[in-house]
């Protein structure tokens, strides 16, 4: 069930329904149903997504999911809390545009998704160098992944004494397009790219370290 027939909105209705799902999107609107394609089979119920009445006509009760991306924040908010609170819905994700607010909701174990903080962290992460802004940070400002460049010396060092080395895990590899989990043998490759999670706090070590040769240990 989604809540808001925006562009995101109608987005997730189309990309559910070609795999295999039922759909129910609601929206205050109905000119918004207008984004939906012609072939859209799902349900298009009128109304507020917190109102109990309008959320029983959509299907709630039999909802696996609720995502609430309608353009406000206190309206996400709250039909996320309904849906779970009222209604059982283990799946909800609100989107919340003001950040501060979105780790708020994420501690009281609502789902957000912070448009601002991720879309900020998108643009930096072109316009910055490489390894200086995470690819995710969680609602916190804790845990980040990263990409991080390494020097030449460590290719064909292993995967876990860049591990042992810099105190990060690393998540996964990126080799020639394709991700790959590394294993006890994995060793790094030239093109590889490498994608640590570690605490942000610990990023600026992480990045000076790969920077250079591996020691002796490592090697």
């Amino acid at each position: 069930m989604i809540m808001g027939c925006g562009r995101v909105g109608s987005t997730l209705a189309h990309i559910l329904e070609d795999n295999g799902h039922s759909v129910a999107i609601i929206d205050r609107d109905p000119q918004a149903f207008r984004r939906l394609r012609a072939g859209f089979h799902g349900r298009r119920v009128t109304g507020v997504g917190f109102d109990r009445d309008v959320l029983g006509e959509a299907g709630i009760e039999s909802a696996a999911a609720f995502v609430a991306v309608s353009s406000g924040d206190n309206s996400n908010i709250i039909s996320a809390r309904v849906a779970r609170e009222m209604f059982g819905v283990e799946n909800v994700v609100a989107r919340i545009y003001d950040p501060r607010r979105a780790e708020v909701y994420q501690r009281l174990g609502i789902p957000t998704v912070a448009t601002v903080r991720w879309t900020a962290d998108q643009i930096l992460r072109r316009v910055l160098p490489e390894g200086a802004e995470p690819l995710w940070r969680d609602t916190t400002g804790t845990v980040v992944l990263a990409e991080v460049p390494f020097h030449p010396c460590w290719i064909g060092v292993r995967a876990r004494a860049a591990e042992d080395a810099t105190g990060a895990r690393l998540a996964f590899i990126n080799r020639m397009g394709e991700a790959l989990v590394p294993k006890d043998g994995t060793v790094i490759q030239e093109g590889d790219i490498l994608h640590l999670v570690a605490a942000e706090s610990d990023m600026g070590r992480i990045n000076k370290m790969l920077s250079g040769p591996p020691s002796d240990e490592e090697n």
